[in-house]
């Protein structure tokens, strides 16, 4: 668990201009709490960042495809050779529906838990939730989370910047 401070904010515009100002300084917030989605926010909040959830759903995709064709192609040709008809043992076209099928459905799991780890899910109680007033950030209440520092001194800059910019009140909590 790292120390984060927790600003209110009571309007849109004080929040947005906040985030715009410590994204602009080098300091971006960890997180922001908002009741609607504001979308300039959550590109700054993004950082550019990419997820890397098309990747491992290719990999597992393809990596299961490829064992299932395997396992096909050995068990036909090694394992249990039927001669049917003076067909070759190895026909590679009657082996690609079942790889594909098996491919799609690893990369479709593999997105899904992915998507569960990314998010941190499941958690059942996150710190944030004891934070007193943060249930108003479903209703008309914005909440912006940055990173704790390391010396009282640069916490308290944080907070003289944080009220300059129109927080209405600081809080420290855990995430």
């Amino acid at each position: 668990m790292t120390p984060v401070l927790v600003a209110e904010f009571d309007s849109a515009e004080r929040f947005v201009a906040a985030v715009k100002a410590f994204v602009d300084e080098g300091r971006p917030p960890l997180d922001g709490l908002m009741p609607f989605h504001i979308p300039e926010v959550g590109e700054m909040l993004a950082g550019g960042r990419r997820t890397s959830i098309r990747p491992i759903m290719a990999a597992a995709g393809f990596g299961m495809a490829a064992f299932g064709f395997a396992l096909q192609w050995f068990s036909a040709t090694i394992a249990y050779p039927i001669d049917s008809g003076g067909r070759p043992l190895n026909s590679w076209p009657v082996f690609l529906l079942a790889p594909f099928e098996v491919g799609v459905l690893a990369a479709a799991i593999a997105g899904f838990v992915a998507v569960l780890v990314g998010c941190g899910l499941p958690r059942l109680h996150h710190p944030l939730f004891a934070y007193p007033g943060v249930e108003r950030a479903t209703q008309d209440r914005f909440f912006l989370l940055m990173a704790g520092a390391a010396t009282d001194e640069a916490d308290e800059e944080t907070r003289k910047s944080l009220f300059a910019r129109g927080a209405i009140s600081i809080g420290a909590s855990e995430a």
